[in-house]
């Protein structure tokens, strides 16, 4: 049976994006008959609180929707520390000490808007532990060699995500200053542990693909299927994102009914000409990725209601 996953971070309430981004995932499994789960990714300790945690399940059953498992990211500590050794085995972790300001001024510009890492440190060797070389005793962020070796490859909609990491983006981050690992290593790891075959996300995330294929190369993890769908925009043209401050569920939810919010997604995606009230599970019948649209959406939030601006 295929498996797919909604990994949705908790440094923050759940917002409109997340919403969009949840039902699509959702329809996509549901439609396949695939195994669902739904993965809180919560290992940034700066920035993941409890209470959202809490609230991220609670919003999406609230809207309809049903998931087979639920895991947090911070549970499998010990899967990432066990690729970690891994690739401190092979020789490919190292320290970095060059800090963000650095290499805004160092670096050359990335596919996602970033600064690439130009590889200051890739010389460095890992501190010295008790019996040898020990990522663990590293107070420096760590990343990893990778291979100057191109990924090609395509997602479900022909999204070309090919790529050579090692230039586009540069040797990444796999264990923090703060000790947490890293998004793309904590995200190959778990996809790999819960046998992740499908992996349907909001196309912002599709630059960083063949970062993840390198590192599931890497350490011989299997490469999941993509899709990557439409993002919901402010007006000025920025993601709806929780870092500018999108309309969240606590302020929908007063205005609008499960069903009533459902079909204005089903909507916003092209999904049904209206946005009247529908269930989830009303959508699965007709449901067929031919008719998602494929651009972004911009939305204005008035206080009371959503509005749909191109």
């Amino acid at each position: 049976m295929e498996t797919a996953r909604f990994a949705p971070s908790t440094t923050g309430p759940p917002h409109l994006g997340t919403l969009l981004a949840a039902l699509l995932c959702w329809l996509d499994a549901r439609s396949r008959g695939a195994r669902l789960l739904l993965r809180l990714e919560d290992l940034d300790p700066q920035r993941c609180r409890p209470e959202w945690s809490a609230t991220m399940p609670e919003a999406l059953a609230w809207l309809g929707l049903d998931w087979d498992e639920l895991r947090a990211q911070s549970a499998s500590r010990a899967a990432h520390e066990a690729a970690l050794d891994r690739l401190a085995a092979d020789g490919r972790l190292y320290p970095c000490a060059c800090s963000r300001s650095e290499l805004q001024r160092i670096g050359r510009p990335a596919p996602d808007g970033g600064a690439a890492y130009p590889g200051r440190c890739r010389d460095r060797t890992l501190p010295r532990g008790e019996s040898g070389p020990d990522w663990r005793a590293a107070t420096e962020p760590l990343r990893v060699r990778l291979d100057p070796t191109p990924v090609e490859l395509r997602d479900a909609s022909g999204l070309d995500l090919s790529g050579r990491p090692d230039l586009d983006f540069g040797d990444p981050v796999v264990r923090r200053r703060d000790g947490a690992v890293a998004y793309h290593l904590a995200g190959v790891v778990d996809d790999a542990e819960a046998g992740v075959s499908r992996v349907v996300r909001g196309r912002d995330l599709a630059s960083t693909t063949a970062t993840q294929v390198a590192l599931q190369r890497l350490l011989g993890l299997p490469t999941p299927g993509y899709r990557h769908h439409l993002l919901l925009l402010e007006e000025r043209g920025g993601k709806l994102a929780k870092l500018h401050g999108a309309v969240g569920y606590a302020e929908l939810r007063p205005h609008y009914s499960a069903e009533a919010l459902c079909g204005w997604l089903a909507c916003a995606a092209g999904l049904r000409a209206e946005a009247g009230p529908i269930p989830p599970a009303a959508l699965l019948a007709d449901f067929d990725w031919a008719g998602v649209r494929s651009e972004d959406r911009a939305v204005r939030w008035t206080g009371e209601e959503l509005v749909l601006l191109a």
